[in-house]
Parts: structure tokens; C-alpha cells; sequence
């Protein structure tokens, strides 16, 4: 399904209504440039497992946790990584086993490790403004 969102608020917003469509263990995978948004969707996402502290890119640290929510979200940038197997060497398997959500920016860098059942979320430039975002959902059905 596809969306609209005119500014970073409404993207925020998008991900709180996705995160109501999560349970314990879903994966979310982002597709999009630098600028894209989704560091803003994932806050949104935090928002809405019910997380209320600061939501930032964990592009230094390769993940980033936050829990308090309904589920503990687990926020990864693969950007830096050069394969899926440096992936499970930092232990996806058992962040996967944790029973939290997985959202994961730069997926592409690891898409042999995701699992069938991952959420994909494009996040593209919509062709009349830039500023705003043409997001693609799969996957899953948003309340």
C-alpha cells in the first residue's frame, strides 16, 4: 500500500499507526537514500510500541535499543556493513529471539538474513515536492 506524507511529522505518524500492526518478533526493513526519512519513521515506530525517550540513527553504533513500550525495539543501519554474515556476528539471531520489533535501515546491505515475514518499507521523493515522501508498505495491514 502506498502513502503520502507531506512533512516529517506525518511520517512519524505513519510508523505509529505500523507499529500498532506489529507483534513480538516482526521485522521491518527500510528501503530508501540518505534523507529519505527513516530515522523519523522509526521514531514513529518507537512512539507507537509505547517508547517515550529520544529516538536517534544508530549509524556508528549498528543498533540502538529502546524499551519502557508494548515491545522492546531494536533499531539497526547496516550501512556499514558488508554482509549479512557480519550481521549475525553481532548476534541478529538472538535479537530476532528477543520478541521485540526489528526495524532495519540499509536492509538491502543484508536481505539473505531477513526472514520471510519482514514488513518492507519504501521511502522515496514524491515526484511533485520533494520534501514530501511516497512511502511503500508490505506486508503488513495498518490499523
Amino acid at each position: 500500500m502506498d502513502y503520502l506524507t507531506h512533512n516529517e511529522t506525518e511520517t512519524e505518524a505513519l510508523g505509529a499507526r505500523l507499529a500498532g500492526a506489529l507483534s513480538p518478533g516482526a521485522v521491518v526493513a527500510y528501503r530508501g537514500g540518505l534523507g529519505m526519512g527513516k530515522t523519523a519513521f522509526t521514531r514513529g515506530l518507537a512512539r507507537g510500541l509505547g517508547y517515550v525517550g529520544r529516538v536517534t540513527s544508530p549509524t556508528f553504533t549498528i543498533v540502538n535499543e529502546y524499551e519502557g513500550g508494548r515491545l522492546p525495539l531494536f533499531h539497526f543501519d547496516m550501512y556499514r556493513l558488508g554482509s549479512a554474515e557480519e550481521l549475525f556476528d553481532i548476534g541478529w539471531e538472538d535479537y530476532l529471539d528477543r520478541g521485540g520489533v526489528c526495524a532495519v535501515e540499509w536492509s538491502e546491505q543484508v536481505a539473505e538474513a531477513l526472514p520471510p515475514e519482514t514488513v518492507f518499507v519504501a521511502l522515496t521523493r514524491h515526484p511533485e515536492n520533494p520534501s514530501w515522501r511516497t512511502i511503500t508498505i508490505e506486508g503488513a495491514f495498518l490499523p
